[in-house]
């Protein structure tokens, strides 16, 4: 493993990190943990073996560490930082006319399904690469690229919005935050 090795899998790493995360400055913090990890741990990687495959191993399963330490920071009423949930409202707002674009709708995906129809089709990985770096079995991988092909068709024939009005969204229930004010 060479730093140039690693450094020609950056675009791929980023581009399924912007995919799983939807927001710019999140993919490139879970890519910077990312290299940060392989450089750490670059012992465990064995020469001969897929260099590619291992990154977007570490990149998964960073991404669902993270989320898991989200969802039980959140179900536990942590409290929210004032200025982020401002900052992020803002952010939303920033982009208007955001259609149900093919972002959104893979976004609107589950986050396994959108997994696999992105290393499937963006990083054209083979299945039994993409059950490796996922942790399940091929066919698994090929029933939640199905339901993912699917799912996408449906999201993206729902007519799109016209300017001015809003479409509805799905939205899961969300714990309400706690608000603190930070000195």
């Amino acid at each position: 493993m060479t730093r140039q090795s690693i450094v020609e899998h950056i675009p791929g790493l980023r581009r399924y990190a912007r995919s799983l995360t939807g927001d710019p400055w999140a993919a490139d913090n879970l890519v910077q943990d990312t290299l940060e990890r392989a450089c750490s741990r670059w012992r465990l990687w064995l020469a001969g073996t897929d260099l590619r495959a291992w990154l977007f191993t570490l990149m998964h399963n960073l991404f669902v560490s993270q989320l898991r330490q989200v969802q039980r920071q959140t179900a536990q009423g942590r409290s929210v930082d004032v200025e982020e949930v401002a900052h992020e409202l803002l952010a939303t707002q920033a982009t208007p006319g955001l259609g149900l674009d093919l972002q959104r709708c893979l976004l609107r995906l589950p986050m396994d399904q959108r997994a696999v129809l992105l290393l499937v089709t963006v990083e054209e990985m083979s299945y039994a690469e993409v059950a490796k770096i996922t942790g399940v079995p091929v066919g698994t991988v090929m029933s939640r690229l199905s339901r993912a092909r699917d799912r996408m068709r449906e999201l993206m024939d729902e007519p799109r919005e016209a300017p001015g009005r809003a479409v509805a969204e799905p939205v899961a229930p969300r714990p309400a935050p706690v608000f603190v004010r930070l000195k």
